[in-house]
């Protein structure tokens, strides 16, 4: 594998006053061969590390480091972790950002004695583990896909791979350069694979700062002839023209991807569904940064709770629930595809018996794509094998279920054909096979044995017999053996090194090694305590145990082969029924939502119309209390005569910020194929969807928080077309009310006549509220507040028109600022509306001149002047009295 060693060490193995050791020479050369990689190398239960490769695996794992000999005069580092629990280890290496080099003894030991006594076990790398390459459940989320991303920027554009080695999904897509990260933001990878190059490039340095892992590859991986060749090998074709046409960035990514996994899945090649190109534009474009803000697929926290997906997922199955992440992730923008997932949920919605009966058996079926990937790279196991039977199982049920008098839509019936194969001869013969084969109770490793039930085969039961047998037979000899030699104590026992042996006390050995009982025990060991001895009965015993074990292990493994080659003759077809399972629990989830939380099909449309009636925001609404009611909100955008964009007023806490996510996630929802929660909707397709709600610094690449929105504000402000959605909350705020005023003054007009976008513009600077009257598609609406007794009491309801005042000074005292802080507020304000514009001398506090200073205004006079006593109405002198209390004090 490309990359340079962890250390000097293996460079200098062999330096010093102490040679290697066979075994040592052989560990540096594959530690040279692993590059980058930790290596785990095999020595008979564990996997050891040496060097800083121990240093550094000890530390991360928690692990005692030990010692090994030494080189170079100095001791050698070591650690290990055993064989049997070796991936819960994995796991927190690859979590940490390392990569694994997996070696293995890829010989027999016996084998390698026959070379001579002192012949080393033969030992190879057989797969290198990073993190997109993993295939473990124990290393994966069920319910999230893992995906392996390669990227080639060529003179005439650029492109991304990717795919999900644990199910065989392959993708590519063209991209310009700088659409790439959006692209990758999508994908979401958990390795992106690029050309490496001196001090990196801008992409690899973005992804790093997204904690993105990236592997450098030489260039040669990205040469697009060579990836044309070997897309050709991994389908066994002679010719592409089948999978559509590609482009030469196109083909060069693919290259790279396939190159890669070739050098870290060095035993097996995985094999891939047939690669699916997908068009520029034919998904709708969301930045990084809107994903973030809208939290799709991961809250804030990274974790699924709070997110959109988490709110709707209603799946029951782990390929179910994968599937639904790539849709809400990438929204389409074919509205014919649309339409196709549309009428699929609406399917399920009126099948009500169907729906339930499909959820039930759904719940119970495994994860049939990822067992697949396990047995086509080697590394399946039984319950693997068991995983294709049941899943078989599910899609022959699910497939009766789906013969429904009510005709499937086309997805549905195209899912119905792949899982009636469940019901084929071949698949029938497969099923039958697989169940009668498999025990109940199966173990998670070929080599532990016991997963072939008994009756399947007569060889293997004969075998088993013979060895589960022992036990009995021993006993039997045991008896017969104490009679013998006349000595009750004595015992047959059994070790790995002697194998089955007699052992009687050292008083009574005396007897047995003088004839005539010598002549039938034969002396093997004495021991402080005890004397061993065998008799040739007990060692043709012992030999006979040991084949019939060993026979049986054989015998399982090679009914295990025979089973997984039968699978794997039926993998294109296994995928298919795979992908139709979890295409009938995302329909059958997305019915069951639209039916629990009253969501409608939404009308998609090739304008520009944006009209939702009564819409609300799935999460909150998820999140609210048992009997709690959302307050729904109408958002009409680009009506004919009306509005393209709305300027959003209101004070904080009212709601402007869950009025502007709601109507993102409700394009997003529609977009992905899925009911929305709204009364009705009329949604043109958007092509882009930018969001800026929040604020945030980024310290790392030294950018203060009003940098990060600048930075963000610009994207939106070039990128942005006339069929994009948009929503920006509060842009200037960051600083000065001028500076800050000015700015979102004229982002807002840029909008409008510039980009001619639909949107939501949601501020806190009132005077932008007078550009409606100049600005023809842009309309002024406000979330409504109440004051009542002197509180402020939110209504979360949209209304026409602006915003009268802000409440900023009711919100602050509802969050607890001292009460002299908010009268403070309210004469600093009222001066401020007198004089409608900032003064520079306007003093913080209404404290005590410094010595020698020019003494302040007083304040007393300065809050009497203008007053009309005859003019004010109570609550005013009320006001009035407690201001001027505030200012004397106690």
């Amino acid at each position: 594998m490309d990359g340079a060693p962890l250390s000097g060490t293996d460079e200098e193995a062999g330096k010093g006053t102490t040679p290697l050791t066979p075994m040592m020479a052989q560990y540096h050369a594959l530690r040279r061969e692993a590059g980058s990689a930790l290596l785990f190398y095999r020595m008979g239960d564990f996997y050891e590390l040496f060097h800083e490769d121990a240093v550094l695996a000890a530390h991360c794992l928690g692990i005692t480091l030990t010692r090994r000999g030494q080189q170079g005069g100095e001791d050698v580092p070591m650690c290990g972790v055993p064989v049997h629990a070796y991936e819960g280890y994995l796991a927190k290496l690859i979590r940490a950002g390392h990569s694994v080099a997996v070696c293995e003894q890829t010989e027999d030991p016996a084998e390698a004695k026959k070379r001579g006594s002192k012949a080393l076990v033969r030992r190879e790398i057989v797969r290198v583990v990073t993190p997109g390459t993993l295939t473990e459940d124990t290393l994966l989320d069920a319910r999230a896909h893992n995906h392996l991303a390669a990227v080639a920027i060529l003179p005439g554009g650029g492109a991304v791979a990717h795919t999900d080695l644990s199910t065989g999904d392959l993708f590519v897509q063209d991209a310009e350069e700088e659409a790439v990260g959006d692209l990758l933001a999508a994908i979401g990878p958990a390795e992106v694979v690029l050309k490496q190059t001196d001090g990196g490039s801008a992409l690899e340095k973005q992804l790093g700062q997204r904690g993105v892992p990236v592997t450098p590859c030489h260039g040669s991986l990205f040469d697009s002839q060579r990836g044309e060749r070997r897309l050709k090998e991994a389908f066994g074709t002679s010719t592409l023209d089948g999978f559509g046409s590609f482009s030469r960035a196109g083909l060069a990514a693919l290259g790279a991807l396939l190159g890669y996994l070739d050098l870290t899945q060095v035993e097996e090649r995985p094999r891939f569904k047939p690669p699916i190109i997908a068009a520029p534009g034919s998904i709708m474009a969301i930045d990084q940064v809107t994903r973030a803000s809208l939290e799709l697929t991961a809250a804030r926290d990274g974790g699924r709770a709070g997110s959109l997906l988490h709110a709707v997922d209603r799946t029951v199955s782990a390929g179910g629930g994968r599937l639904l992440s790539r849709w809400i992730g990438a929204p389409l923008t074919d509205r014919a595809a649309i339409k196709d997932r549309q009428d699929t949920v609406e399917w399920f919605l009126g099948e009500r018996d169907a729906r339930a009966a499909a959820s039930d058996r759904l719940s119970g079926a495994p994860d049939l794509a990822r067992a697949l990937s396990r047995l086509e790279l080697g590394r399946g196991g039984p319950r693997d094998l068991a995983a294709v039977r049941d899943a078989l199982m599910a899609a022959r049920d699910l497939a009766d279920l789906l013969r429904s008098d009510a005709p499937p839509p086309k997805l549905l019936t195209e899912g119905a054909r792949r899982l009636e194969a469940a019901d084929s001869e071949g698949f029938s013969d497969l099923l039958g096979t697989l169940g009668a084969a498999l025990k109940a109770d199966l173990p998670l490793l070929p080599r532990d044995g016991g997963f072939i039930a008994e009756g399947f085969d007569p060889a293997l039961d004969e075998a088993r017999s013979l060895r589960d047998d022992a036990r009995r037979i021993i006993a039997r000899l045991e008896a017969g053996y104490r009679d013998r030699a006349g000595v009750k104590s004595l015992k047959i026992k059994h070790s790995r090194v002697l194998g089955y042996f007699i052992e009687v006390t050292a008083a009574n050995a005396g007897a047995m090694m003088a004839p005539p009982l010598s002549e039938e025990f034969r002396h093997r060991q004495t021991l402080a305590s005890a004397v061993r001895f065998t008799t040739h009965e007990l060692a043709e015993l012992d030999a006979k145990i040991v084949r019939a074990g060993d026979q049986a292990l054989a015998l399982e493994l090679a009914t295990f082969a025979r089973l997984t080659g039968s699978v794997k003759a039926r993998t294109d077809d296994l995928r298919a029924c795979a992908d139709a399972l979890a295409l009938c629990d995302v329909a059958a989830g997305l019915a069951t939502l639209a039916e629990e939380k009253n969501h409608v099909r939404p009308v998609i449309e090739e304008g520009v119309a944006f009209e939702i009636e009564g819409g609300r925001h799935p999460v909150v609404e998820a999140s609210l209390p048992a009997g709690a009611r959302f307050v729904p909100n109408d958002c009409r955008l680009d009506q004919e005569g009306e509005a393209r964009m709305l300027l959003v007023t209101g004070p904080n806490m009212a709601g402007k910020s869950t009025f502007l996510r709601q109507n993102a996630l409700i394009a997003v929802l529609a977009q992905a194929g899925a009911f929305v929660p709204a009364a009705s909707a009329r949604i043109g397709i958007v092509d882009r969807l930018f969001s800026r709600v929040g604020a945030s610094d980024d310290l790392a690449a030294g950018r203060s928080t009003f940098m990060v929105e600048m930075v963000e504000t610009a994207l939106i402000l070039n990128q942005a077309t006339d069929r994009s959605l948009v929503v920006l909350d509060e842009v200037g705020r960051g600083t000065a009310t001028f500076d800050g005023l000015s700015i979102a003054w004229a982002a807002l007009e840029h909008l409008h006549e510039a980009s001619r976008c639909r949107g939501l513009f949601a501020t806190h600077y009132h005077e932008l509220t007078k550009l409606s009257e100049t600005l023809p598609r842009l309309a002024n609406v406000s979330v409504a507040v109440r004051e009542w007794e002197g509180e402020v009491v939110f209504l979360h309801e949209v209304r026409e028109g602006p915003a009268d005042k802000s409440y900023g000074i009711a919100v602050a005292r509802l969050a607890g600022l001292p009460r002299g802080v908010v009268r403070r507020a309210e004469t600093v304000l009222r001066r401020l509306e007198r004089e409608r514009e900032a003064p520079e001398d306007l003093p913080l506090f209404a404290a005590a001149p410094a010595p020698h200073a020019e003494p302040e205004p007083d304040p007393l006079r300065g809050l009497l002047t203008g007053v009309d006593p005859d003019a004010m109405s109570p609550r005013e002198a009320h006001d009035l009295l407690y201001r001027l209390t505030d200012i004397v004090g106690p």
